[in-house]
């Protein structure tokens, strides 16, 4: 996906880019302090949040009952939620899912004179995961290969099912393989700008999502092995808004943000790795811009795509090794009958989210700016072919659309807020989880001290690519 990310002055001369920085700048600022400080600070804002914590917070959430307003119980909730409404949008979504394989195949193979790639990577990857954490997950909603198949059901008058039953043991496995090869794709292929390339996967990913549906039944599949269902259903989990069906009876909710984070049951051990591994695989991207790889990179000098599958792997193990380390010491300072570690692991492992989430705005937010804006000129023209439909083909893309100075400032304001909200929900679960107050909170020294060391790490990472050090 880099080489999509560059940036030139215009339209026309961003055809022409070559590999550039997936925060889409050129351009650095020069901090008012030295990095260090800034660092620091950060960490001591999320060490003094566990100290109010401590201070405040005496007892855990009751899970089952966390208020809620129940949307469809309004007049404006039922009108959103409206089976006219609700088809269109899954029309729309259709309508971009057809467009974007008849355009990737039969459009012009550039880049940025085809609307593929910037739906791919702007919209469905980006554009829908921050929906997913801030409002809630609308992939859920307007997933074009669901209404797909929901329509073949319809045709056949029956579900679609060979009624084979999903093996417990395979767990959510599939969608860890699955989002492997997508992070493989974004960040080592170099056909993942190539408009072909990613109709031809969209299309055996969909033969693979169906074949999954046929086989263990629609739901199922989209719970356990839809890739991005998954994965916006854990990032949609810290959102406002929730859908879900108690008795029977369909529930639009609002509630607090972060709530749904608060599992009541142990995550298990294919879902601890998945959810380490949306927040090492944007870790590593960031970590692919800064001076410390382009060391690497000089120091093996072999096979780059080599060198950058090793460190994705190596990544996600290497945040799973910190990870299961910090909890294991969670078990044995909390003292008394010591849970499992398979059970602290999965207790305490969506409190990582809000960290991934504010880690996926910091990472993506200039890009999905500045990607944004081709939107315009390539609706008006999506195959390249020199139309002007809606008269935006010749539209001008600013490249200082969010200067450096602001992205570096949201960028600390989102990891910090990230964290503190990740060291309140763990908090609230160690109350919950052990017997006392006490060994509650002397649990939670590990989980604090990997949350301050992560804070100025990410923000050091973050940092590379677009603070200049002060003269």
């Amino acid at each position: 996906m880099h080489r999509f990310t560059a940036c030139g002055g215009g339209f026309a001369s961003a055809l022409f880019a070559g590999s550039a920085l997936a925060h889409g700048f050129g351009e650095r600022y020069e901090l008012p302090l030295p990095l260090a400080l800034f660092l620091s600070a950060s960490g001591l804002v999320v060490l003094v949040s566990f100290v109010v914590m401590a201070l405040f917070l005496r007892q855990g959430t009751d899970l089952r009952g966390y208020p809620r307003v129940d949307l469809l119980r309004t007049r404006l909730g039922r009108a959103l939620a409206a089976r006219p409404m609700v088809l269109a949008l899954r029309l729309a979504a259709l309508f971009f899912y057809l467009l974007v394989i008849i355009a990737g195949l039969a459009g012009e193979q550039r880049t940025f004179k085809n609307i593929a790639p910037v739906m791919v990577w702007a919209v469905t990857w980006v554009g829908f995961a921050y929906a997913a954490a801030l409002i809630g997950n609308l992939w859920a909603l307007v997933n074009p290969l669901d209404t797909l198949y929901r329509w073949a059901e319809r045709l056949a008058r029956r579900p679609l099912w060979l009624g084979l039953r999903y093996p417990p043991a395979l767990g959510q496995w599939p969608a860890v393989v699955l989002f492997l090869a997508f992070v493989w794709l974004e960040l080592v292929s170099d056909s993942a700008d190539t408009p072909a390339t990613l109709a031809k996967l969209l299309l055996a990913y969909s033969a693979l999502t169906w074949s999954g549906m046929l086989a263990f039944g629609r739901e199922e599949w989209l719970r356990r092995g839809e890739l991005l269902n998954v994965i916006y259903d854990y990032l949609s989990r810290f959102a406002p808004f929730e859908y879900r069906v108690v008795e029977r009876k369909r529930q639009w909710n609002l509630r607090s943000y972060a709530v749904g984070l608060l599992q009541p049951v142990p995550l298990t051990a294919s879902e601890i790795v998945l959810v380490v591994l949306i927040l090492s695989a944007v870790s590593f991207d960031g970590f692919l811009e800064t001076p410390a790889w382009a060391a690497l990179v000089e120091h093996f000098r072999g096979d780059h795509a080599a060198l950058k599958t090793s460190g994705l792997v190596a990544s996600l193990l290497v945040f799973l090794a910190v990870y299961l380390a910090t909890c294991s010491a969670i078990a044995r300072l909390a003292g008394g009958a010591q849970p499992s570690l398979a059970r602290i692991a999965g207790l305490f492992v969506l409190t990582l989210v809000p960290i991934a989430i504010a880690y996926h705005i910091a990472h993506y937010l200039s890009f999905f700016l500045m990607a944004g804006q081709y939107l315009v000129p390539l609706a008006s023209d999506p195959f390249g072919r020199g139309w002007d439909l809606f008269g935006g083909a010749t539209q001008f893309i600013r490249p200082t659309v969010i200067d450096a100075r602001t992205v570096w400032y949201i960028s600390v304001a989102a990891i910090v807020a990230g964290h503190i909200v990740a060291i309140v929900l763990a908090h609230i679960v160690a109350l919950r989880e052990f017997a006392t107050r006490r060994a509650a909170l002397r649990s939670q020294y590990p989980m604090v001290a990997l949350m301050v060391a992560y804070t100025m790490t990410s923000l050091w990472i973050i940092a590379q690519p677009i603070v200049a050090p002060p003269r």
